[in-house]
């Protein structure tokens, strides 16, 4: 795919670790930086509980982006990395803490199952650290064909969500 032909994405990240809120900010940058990206609209920022692995880890800044790409999946998967290691991201435990997390959730109306990627992103549909951003960014969003504002009120993890000010680095309702 990569050349001239421009496809919809959207892309979700995370940060518990460091700088949480200057490091999504860069990673927007450093993402639509490659000449294969182009922004089409963020997402406010949320305050999350970790969802799944380990106990006592810091609490999340996610957010959510649409881009326009004429990268291929795998393509656009290999940048997402690209960007995470220059935040220097470190994979040592499953659902760890990171200092940023870059999800493809959907790449066009593309369906992709490998071991290296699946989209739609396989836990998307019940995350509302994923769902509420992108209700909230464009509330006509579907994702198989369902509203994501509807699957992101019936997220278990929706009342541990606060909107996040990077102004003051604070949370508010």
């Amino acid at each position: 795919m990569t050349g001239t032909e421009q496809v919809s994405a959207v892309l979700a990240l995370g940060s518990n670790l460091g700088e949480r809120g200057d490091t999504l900010s860069n990673a927007v940058g450093d993402l639509i930086a490659h000449p294969g990206v182009r922004l089409i609209q963020v997402s406010e920022v949320v305050q999350t509980k970790p969802v799944g692995g380990p106990e006592g880890q810091p609490d999340f800044l996610n957010m959510v982006m649409e881009i326009e790409t004429s990268l291929d999946p795998l393509e656009l998967l290999a940048h997402c990395q690209d960007v995470e290691n220059r935040h220097h991201r470190v994979r040592e435990v499953r659902w760890g803490p990171r200092t940023l997390d870059v999800d493809i959730i959907t790449h066009d109306q593309t369906r992709l199952d490998t071991e290296k990627l699946t989209i739609p992103h396989p836990r998307a549909a019940e995350r509302a650290f994923v769902l509420q951003p992108w209700a909230w960014m464009d509330p006509e969003a579907t994702l198989g064909g369902v509203s994501v504002a509807a699957l992101a009120a019936q997220a278990a993890d929706l009342s541990d969500l606060s909107l996040y000010d990077p102004e003051t680095d604070e949370v508010g309702d």
